[in-house]
């Protein structure tokens, strides 16, 4: 989770952003239910998060996350397989513990399907993530597709899973489900952004995104939108086993030259306001939607 070195010891650097069960916590909280009572539904999310990252460094071959190394980086891929693995177990195990604080054995039957629903569709994102490194002919509408499913999915079990336990409306938990999947597709967005554009000591990772041939939505419009000798560049640079050197700079010009930048901004301010307006069509006191509205501002505005 980040809170200790290699070593054991506590560290002071810098973990996650824990938006995951942040966003669990705040949508119970919004609903008017008891966020104690949904402390291990916040724990299982953050869990899976984590799971999926350190299966993700691996797939990605990605030696930092949160200025420090990768788990496979310091104990090989095969402990960090492990690793995750048991992270994943410890999921459930954290949603069964929603028993202990009184919440009725069928909601935890629901909410342990709502979860495994979420996993299966985040693996599938990541199926497609990684199977689009290796084509040309990737869309905008693939791309949504994918973004929907790895990171988008994830999100939206957090805030569903938050309304559903702290709440009988069901009608309620579809509207903070659509709340977190819009989001997560803005959220997904703007990481692509930084993944090409941000300041790599400020996001705490290698600004890779290039390097690895990753279709984000930046590189997939510039894709479909060159032409000429600016098409011929792309696709043979995205052809190549690597991207490296003069040509991830080369690449960034492209795509500033296309306006892809200002493209995947508006495309994220989008998605943020589709969000926005499901929080809104719950009719809840804007009271109770300030802290989402404001977590969701967060992830639009940050720079890391």
């Amino acid at each position: 989770m980040g809170w200790q070195d290699q070593h054991g010891q506590s560290c002071s650097r810098e973990s996650g952003k824990f938006i995951r069960s942040t966003l669990c916590l705040l949508s119970c909280q919004s609903v008017g239910g008891d966020t104690s009572q949904v402390m291990p539904a916040a724990a299982a999310v953050e869990l899976i998060h984590n799971f999926s990252l350190i299966h993700d460094d691996i797939e990605d071959a990605s030696d930092e996350r949160h200025h420090r190394p990768t788990v496979w980086k310091l104990w090989g891929q095969s402990q960090a397989i492990n690793a995750g693995d048991a992270m994943f177990i410890l999921a459930y195990l954290a949603l069964l513990k929603l028993k202990e604080k009184g919440i009725a054995d069928e909601k935890i039957a629901s909410s342990t399907k709502m979860l495994s629903l979420a996993c299966l569709e985040l693996c599938e994102g990541q199926y497609l993530d990684v199977e689009y490194e290796n084509r040309l002919d990737t869309t905008i509408e693939d791309y949504l597709d994918m973004a929907a499913k790895k990171t988008a999915a994830l999100l939206a079990v957090s805030t569903s899973l938050g309304a559903y336990l702290g709440s009988e409306d069901s009608k309620l938990v579809d509207f903070f489900y659509q709340f977190g999947k819009e989001l997560g597709i803005a959220y997904q967005i703007y990481d692509d952004i930084l993944g090409i554009w941000g300041i790599e000591g400020s996001i705490g990772k290698s600004v890779s995104d290039i390097y690895q041939r990753k279709k984000t939505l930046p590189v997939v419009y510039g894709l479909q939108n060159s032409e000429g000798e600016a098409r011929k560049r792309l696709e043979k640079l995205y052809s190549q086993k690597s991207i490296e050197g003069e040509d991830i700079t080369e690449v960034t010009k492209i795509l500033d030259h296309l306006g892809a930048r200002d493209y995947a901004e508006n495309l994220a301010e989008q998605y943020y306001y589709k969000a926005l307006a499901q929080l809104e069509a719950t009719r809840l006191d804007t009271s109770r939607q300030a802290p989402l509205k404001e977590t969701a501002c967060f992830l639009l505005k940050r720079d890391f």
